[in-house]
Formats: C-alpha cells, structure tokens, sequence
C-alpha cells in the first residue's frame, strides 16, 4: 500500500519500540482499502474480509 511504515530490525531499547516492531511489518502488508479507511469499524470490517479470503 502506499502507507509503508518503517521497520528497524533491531533496537536496544525495546520497551520504547516494541509496539511499532512487531506491527510494521504486517501493516505494509495490507491492502489500500484496509489502510484508507475512514472509520475503525469500517477498518475492522474490511480487516475480517481480507483475513477471511486470506484463511
């Protein structure tokens, strides 16, 4: 999508950056539709379709 975040792939002080971590690199990897959405039901919504495709 065109949101990349950053990823580091390593950090000393993992408190600080342990949220952004382990959720970077699977944010990237969603589809526009999920990352533009207007509203976080909507986001979940899309989310559940994506995954449901997905499995």
């Amino acid at each position: 999508n065109g949101q990349k975040l950053n990823h580091r792939r390593f950090c000393l002080n993992l408190r600080k950056n342990f949220f952004t971590g382990r959720v970077t690199e699977h944010w990237t990897r969603l589809p526009r539709e999920a990352v533009g959405s207007p509203s976080l039901e909507i986001f979940k919504t899309r989310l559940d379709v994506i995954l449901g495709s997905v499995l």
